[in-house]
């Protein structure tokens, strides 16, 4: 299965955040075609997650994982190093103080 271009799943993923009235920003865009996302969720009591595509070699399939959990400016700085690291890399900032970002629902996983 083909996997969809990184700024197509970035712009449908905006819009079914923006639906449920979750605030979403593009903090770092990455390359339309290739560019890996991380998505950030900023629960607005200073804490903050980062999570990361990654594959799963026994299914086949992708998912999302932890890259960074704990406090905002920690989280932020693993982000930092990560665009160091990859340049076309895109960061989307969920904020929401009930923890929602959508990640868990069908078809997100592409």
């Amino acid at each position: 299965m083909s996997r969809l271009a990184a700024g197509l799943w970035v712009s449908a993923y905006i819009t079914r955040l923006q639906a449920e009235g979750i605030p979403v920003y593009v903090v770092a865009r990455g390359d339309d075609t290739a560019g890996a996302v991380l998505v950030k969720l900023a629960t607005m009591d200073g804490a903050a997650v980062a999570f990361q595509r990654v594959a799963d070699l026994m299914s086949g399939t992708r998912k999302w994982d932890v890259l960074a959990e704990g406090p905002e400016s920690e989280v932020d700085a693993a982000i930092a190093r990560q665009r160091r690291f990859d340049p076309d890399l895109w960061v989307i900032e969920v904020e929401d103080a009930r923890g929602r970002h959508l990640l868990d629902e069908p078809g997100l996983a592409e």
